[in-house]
C-alpha cells in the first residue's frame, strides 16, 4: 500500500532561487538602524577626515576648522568628550609651538579665534586617536593649504608633535575602505597589528607608518608648507661679521 501523502510530496517541484538585492533589504529587515556618515573626497582647506572606533565598528569623522577674528580662543564642539578636549588643546599648543615652521607669524594667535567642530552633534566622542587628524585640520585652516580628501587618518599626538598608537585598527580600515578611501595614516606602534588586517583591505589600501607630524603634514596637505626665518631671540643683536685680520710673521 503506497501512502499517498508521501506520493505527492516527492512529487513536489524544488523551491525556485531567490536573490536578495540591497534594494529589498529595508521591505524585509526594516529600516536603516545605523547608518555611515558620507564623506566627501574632495580637497578642502579646514577640514580632514578622521577615523574612529564604535561599537557597530568603525566609522569615518569628518574634522572641520575655521578661523574668525578674535583673542586666541579655541572652541571645540561636536559633543566631545574630556579626552578628545584635551587632544585638541594639545593640537593647537604643538602648532603655535612650531608657528615659523609652519609659515606663520609668532604671534598669528592673537587676533584669531580657532573654530574646532565634529559633525553629527548629539553623537557623543571620546578616545585618544583624533590628534594628528584635529592638528592637520587646524594647519590647514591657518596656512590655508587643503587637505587631501582621498587620505584618512588616525593617532594621537604629544605636545612635541609624537604620533602614538591607537586601538581598533582593523576596523578603522574596513570603514575607509568601505568608504573608498584606499590611504591611510596611521602611527607607527600599530604596525604590529597588521597581521590583523584583512589581507584584501592590505593589498588594496595604501598604509602610512608615521612617527611624527611632520611626516603625517607631508602626506595629508596638498602641497608642502613654506616655512619662515626664525627671527633671532628677542634683546640679542648680531653684530656684522668683520673681516679676519692676517697677520704677518
Amino acid at each position: 500500500m503506497v501512502n499517498a501523502q508521501s506520493a505527492k510530496e516527492k512529487e513536489k517541484k524544488p523551491a525556485e532561487k531567490t536573490v536578495i538585492t540591497a534594494a529589498v533589504l529595508p521591505d524585509l529587515l526594516g529600516p536603516h538602524r545605523f547608518r555611515d556618515l558620507q564623506v566627501e573626497k574632495k580637497n578642502e582647506v579646514g577640514a580632514a577626515v578622521g577615523l574612529a572606533w564604535t561599537e557597530v565598528g568603525g566609522q569615518i569623522l569628518t574634522t572641520e576648522a575655521t578661523l574668525m577674528e578674535g583673542k586666541g580662543k579655541l572652541t571645540i564642539t561636536g559633543k566631545l568628550g574630556d579626552v578628545m578636549q584635551e587632544s585638541a588643546q594639545a593640537a593647537m599648543s604643538y602648532i603655535r609651538s612650531r608657528a615659523y615652521q609652519f609659515g606663520l607669524p609668532r604671534d598669528f594667535y592673537r587676533n584669531l579665534d580657532v573654530h574646532l567642530h565634529i559633525p553629527e552633534g548629539a553623537i557623543p566622542k571620546d578616545g585618544p586617536s583624533a590628534g594628528i587628524t584635529m592638528a592637520t585640520t587646524i594647519c590647514s585652516a591657518l596656512t590655508k593649504i587643503p587637505v587631501r580628501g582621498d587620505v584618512a587618518m588616525t593617532g594621537e599626538i604629544t605636545l612635541r608633535g609624537k604620533v602614538l598608537g591607537i586601538g581598533g585598527l582593523k576596523e578603522k580600515l574596513l570603514a575607509a575602505h568601505r568608504h573608498g578611501i584606499l590611504e591611510a595614516i596611521v602611527p607607527l606602534d600599530n604596525q604590529k597589528d597588521l597581521p590583523d588586517i584583512p589581507e584584501n583591505i592590505r593589498n588594496e589600501m595604501k598604509i602610512h607608518f608615521v612617527e611624527s607630524m611632520d611626516e603625517v603634514l607631508r602626506i595629508a596637505l596638498e602641497r608642502e608648507i613654506v616655512a619662515l626665518p626664525i627671527p633671532p631671540a628677542s634683546g640679542v643683536e648680531v653684530a656684522p661679521q668683520q673681516p679676519e685680520e692676517v697677520v704677518a710673521h
